[in-house]
């Protein structure tokens, strides 16, 4: 069940082909207008352009031609870095009438700034590069203010790239350089197009991906190849290998291997075998969905995967290049799995659950397979506590999410959504079934988000679970709607598609996890705790708000005439707050913090997290130290209600 490392995306110095798109949307600047006002009728906050979204836009639009900082200096930008109220006040009137002269100025200030870049890279080649880079020094990169400095940057990003490439064999390395040079001028190229209406439609692209993204963190415009691609990645089925890929520096390493896949099957590749070169031509300047894309085939055809794969050496480890084909087939990607796990404990078990996420299809669902799981658990043993491990849960679908919940508490609201309009509906839990109503502890961590959030909190609220792990989980509590579904014909449309956030979901405290995520009622650190991750760290995040509580379910909601009907089937046995399990929480954290304290391996891991800055986790020991926690406060947790039982319930009542 332990996670044994985490491991957070590299930051790509060299990753110029994000800027690159593949076809621009068939827009022009009427559609740009139309579209932006489509998708501010349905966002949760922003109906309408003003100045702080044309703030934003202006800065977005400057980040997409120029991500990485390579182009501009600060002095060529800075009116638009910071721009006047006067000049905001225009960008919102131009935009009423689809006018966009400030976005076509930075826009046409690309071209000398392609020709001072060509001129530095020609420099380039004759330069003697720099050998202490490391990629940590690209983090956080502020407007280079004169031309030395840029060149130094370009430099010392080249020399970045020369490190990576130096890792591969002779024939890739040049190949790998020579792609990276070509994607860059294929980006200027494009940028430089004398075809009118071509250079019209990629100006009109990039700046309604700029003005979407700025109304909040998950709103986004799709270009009709992006939005296919979007799609593609959601459905269940899709024909490849079967591995999932972590980008890194030098190649793409293989994290996880999907059970009964293709590469499953074939033996050959391993995790952490690092892949340099897919049918023989290097990864390296590719990105994440490129490779996906070149690894994905037709099935029963093969591909030729290269790569670096460590092997001891005596007590050394060298590194050998081996080429490995796989033929592809079919990968059945279900959304979430279930594992479980128990732990003897006095005359009865501790039943350890770790769901990865909230899914159902006509086979399975998330909550049944909790309960089978329970009840196989169950029939030869006796449970004393459950811990529900969503840790790196995603999320999923919002129903599974309130049945996971109903599994633990009586009849009652769940989850409350407000969309766009202000409207409130809440999500209830009808069924008074309960698989567990003993100890809980929900195990969490940063990673854990939207509808793992949404159990973890209701559960919190409710009384019926303690939430132990990470400070506090992701925080994201709104919910976004796309406009390419996978019903009807799949038709994309031209002009692209959109992913808009339409509202926020809040449990029935009245509480969203929005920003500020669920907080942990006992604080154990794990391989997250240390890192900059979640909602907090996202671009315009919506901000934290909260609606009433709603323990006592007035059916409000529900159409009147409707209401008495439900009323009689539904209002009875409804989970009231509780308090007993919340009884014994001083003593739980007091023993749990004493624990971690003596524990000299357990703060020699947590020490070295503190000092990771590669933003890449690589714990040096094989244990789960939080579910191991968790197990040993689970523990305190049952002798604290068995033993003391007679006292808690006269503390409960003296708090009720």
């Amino acid at each position: 069940m332990g996670k044994k490392c985490v491991q957070i995306v590299l930051w790509m110095v060299f990753a110029i082909q994000g800027m690159v798109l593949a076809k621009p949307a068939e827009i022009n600047q009427y559609d740009v207008t139309y579209k932006m006002q489509e998708i501010m009728r349905a966002h949760a906050v922003y109906k309408a352009m003003s100045p702080i979204l044309a703030k934003r836009s202006l800065d977005n639009f400057i980040n997409l031609l120029d991500p990485y900082k390579t182009y501009f200096l600060e002095g060529e930008i800075s009116k638009w870095l910071d721009p006047t109220d006067s000049l905001l006040e225009q960008v919102s009137k131009d935009f009423e009438y689809s006018k966009f002269p400030q976005y076509e100025e930075i826009f046409n200030l690309m071209q000398p700034c392609i020709d001072r870049r060509n001129r530095f890279e020609d420099r380039l080649k004759t330069e003697v590069m720099p050998k202490d880079v490391h990629a940590k020094e690209f983090k956080d990169l502020k407007w280079c203010k004169t031309d030395d400095e840029l060149f130094n940057r370009l430099k010392r990003m080249l020399a970045l790239q020369m490190v990576a490439a130096e890792k591969m064999d002779t024939e890739f390395k040049a190949l790998a350089l020579q792609r990276l040079q070509k994607i860059r001028l294929k980006y200027e190229e494009d940028i430089l197009t004398k075809d009118k209406k071509l250079k019209s439609q990629l100006f009109c692209t990039y700046l309604l991906k700029a003005m979407a993204s700025s109304l909040d963190a998950h709103t986004l415009y799709f270009t009709p190849a992006e939005a296919t691609q979007f799609l593609t990645a959601v459905q269940q089925r899709l024909s490849g290998i079967g591995v999932q890929l972590r980008d890194d520096v030098d190649g793409f390493t293989i994290t996880k291997i999907i059970e009964g896949s293709p590469a499953d099957l074939g033996h050959e590749l391993r995790l952490k075998d690092k892949i340099i070169a897919i049918d023989h031509e290097p990864v390296l300047g590719l990105d994440g969905l490129e490779v996906v894309e070149r690894i994905r085939g037709k099935d029963d055809s093969e591909v030729v995967l290269t790569v670096l794969r460590e092997v001891p050496a005596g007590e050394e480890k060298h590194v050998e290049t081996k080429d490995i084909s796989v033929k592809r087939g079919e990968v059945i990607i279900k959304e979430g799995r279930l594992q479980s796990a128990v732990e003897p404990f006095g005359d009865g078990v501790i039943a350890c659950f770790t769901l990865h996420s909230f899914y159902q299809d006509l086979e399975s669902s998330s909550s049944q397979d909790l309960a089978k799981a329970y009840q196989a658990i169950a029939k030869d043993n006796q449970v004393r506590g459950v811990i529900l491990d969503l840790r790196m849960n995603p999320g999923g679908l919002l129903p599974q999410a309130v049945d996971v919940v109903g599994l633990f508490i009586k009849k009652g609201i769940v989850c409350s959504i407000k969309d766009e309009n202000g409207n409130i509906q809440h999500v209830r839990d009808v069924d008074s079934n309960r698989i567990w109503d003993g100890p809980l502890l929900v195990l969490v961590d940063r990673l854990s988000a939207s509808a793992a959030e949404i159990v973890a909190q209701a559960l919190q609220d409710y009384g019926r679970a303690l939430v132990i792990g990470d400070d506090h989980t992701y925080g994201k509590g709104s919910f976004q709607t796309f406009t390419l579904t996978t019903q009807g014909n799949g038709a994309v449309d031209p002009h692209g598609e959109y992913k808009v956030t339409r509202g926020r979901y809040y449990t029935v405290s009245g509480k969203t996890p929005q920003l500020v995520g669920v907080q942990s009622d006992i604080v154990v650190p794990g391989e997250l705790s240390f890192m900059e991750v979640g909602e907090e760290y996202a671009k315009y995040p919506l901000e934290n708000d909260s609606i009433a509580p709603n323990f006592e379910d007035t059916l409000s909601d529900v159409p009147f005439f409707q209401r008495e009907r439900i009323r009689r089937l539904y209002q009875f046995d409804l989970q009231e707050p509780i308090t007993k399990f919340k009884v014994p929480l001083e003593t739980l954290k007091r023993n749990s913090a004493q624990r971690i304290s003596n524990d000299k391996l357990f703060q020699n891991f947590l020490e070295n997290l503190k000092n990771i800055d590669d933003g890449v986790v690589e714990p040096q020991v094989n244990v789960d130290f939080q579910l191991r926690e968790a197990i040993n406060v689970m523990k305190d947790y049952i002798w604290l209600i068995q033993v003391e039982e007679p006292v808690l319930q006269e503390a409960a009542a003296k708090a009720a």
